[in-house]
């Protein structure tokens, strides 16, 4: 067959569109994407990362075994952070200035994810958090950086006295958070949702690194709550709960996501089973972990890890988490075309919404709020096993610019 000569100019113009396109982008090929991802590979934070990126891994492998992303295929360059401010830039920077990828997909703990804000905004390349709540890079929004699709730590807060109030019918709620920026977020929304609800809210805030949680839980005890919410980090929790024994604690409990990484070692540094007779855990699931509606996350897991997966302790708490995180980045590059960049990438993360079949609640990002889960489920947790509590309950906390 003859092609007219329009034709064939107006394709030889398209191919080299599209190869001009790719050629100008970072990390962008006609047949691959390059991503660099980073997280807790070692250290003491691993558990917050190691299987979060392994759980990422493993979900881009399976496009790539699908066909990739509009004929692209999907190549990973991947750098321990060790969950501290200084490694974690350096990881940023060597994947953006040496590696030179298309995009970060990375961070698992929030405040070295803030940290390395400045920088992401002035390189412009586009990060999608994996598992960090990430408020402080998040609000107000950036134009590069997304996250929190485990959850943020805003909407932590307001999800938990949601359930105070709505499932344990808590007029009175006494909140512990911690006095720094990462409790300071997740109380802001608690306190939204308690005006919002009507619930009156009595606030400890405490140091992180406190050993004696005596008198914070005395003041609690005297404001006579019906509800505690704890949304400090795993060791505190131990403290309190261990301190409200003592104290003759009697009435629920509730524990936020942030401190129940390690359920066993919990159990064991409060030192008695009667202490959780009442006790309620935030989980950012839509399942028990390993339990039915996310069986599909941990077969994948044991097909593509099985020596790792035989190994006690494995998958890790936090592993499905990575799930969401390279959905999101797949379904933005999907959404941005074959003709991509970086500005068609961005607008494509700016109008996303789908359902993980992981978390508690849709992943949806807009152009002003950039904080992709906001709702938990509850269990009830007895020392030993855990109960999921019906429904879920989603923050009703809204940015507004100041």
């Amino acid at each position: 067959m003859k092609l007219s000569k329009s034709f064939v100019v107006a394709l030889a113009a398209t191919v080299v569109a599209f190869g001009a396109s790719a050629q100008g982008e970072p990390g962008l090929t006609d047949k691959t994407i390059k991503i660099g991802m980073f997280g807790p590979l070692s250290g003491n934070s691993m558990a917050y990362g190691f299987d979060v990126i392994n759980a990422a891994k493993m979900y881009y492998d399976k496009v790539n075994k699908e066909g990739g992303v509009n004929g692209r295929k999907i190549e990973l360059v991947v750098e321990d952070d060790r969950c501290n401010a200084n490694d974690l830039l350096a990881a940023v920077k060597k994947l953006t200035e040496q590696d030179k990828v298309f995009l970060l997909n990375g961070g698992s703990c929030s405040g070295p994810v803030v940290g390395a804000r400045e920088y992401v905004e002035r390189v412009q390349v586009p990060l999608v958090m994996l598992n960090a709540s990430g408020d402080g890079a998040l609000y107000p929004p950036s134009k590069y950086i997304y996250g929190a699709f485990s959850i943020s730590q805003r909407a932590v807060g307001g999800s938990m006295v949601q359930f105070a109030v709505e499932h344990l019918k808590a007029k009175k709620i006494g909140y512990i958070n911690h006095d720094d920026a990462y409790g300071g977020w997740n109380l802001e929304a608690a306190e939204f949702q308690a005006k919002k609800v009507g619930a009156d809210l009595q606030v400890q805030s405490i140091n992180p690194n406190i050993t004696d949680v005596t008198a914070p839980m005395l003041k609690i005890r005297a404001a006579n709550p019906d509800v505690l919410v704890i949304t400090t980090y795993a060791r505190p929790v131990s403290l309190l709960v261990k301190k409200a024994q003592e104290l003759g604690w009697n009435k629920p409990i509730v524990i936020a996501v942030n401190g129940t990484a390690d359920l066993k070692q919990l159990v064991e540094n409060v030192g008695n089973k009667d202490a959780f007779k009442n006790v309620y855990l935030q989980e950012v699931m839509l399942d028990v972990p390993g339990g039915a509606k996310l069986q599909w996350v941990y077969d994948m897991y044991k097909d593509y890890y099985p020596e790792l997966a035989a190994k006690p302790g494995y998958p890790q708490t936090y592993m499905p988490y990575g799930i969401p995180s390279a959905m999101t980045v797949v379904n933005a590059l999907k959404a941005a075309g074959p003709q991509l960049t970086r500005e068609k990438f961005l607008d494509a993360l700016s109008k996303t919404k789908f359902d993980s079949k992981v978390m508690a609640g849709p992943i949806e990002l807009t152009p002003t709020d950039h904080a992709g889960q906001k709702s938990a489920i509850y269990l009830k947790f007895d020392g030993e096993n855990k109960t999921p509590v019906p429904g879920s309950y989603r923050s009703a906390w809204v940015y507004q610019p100041k």
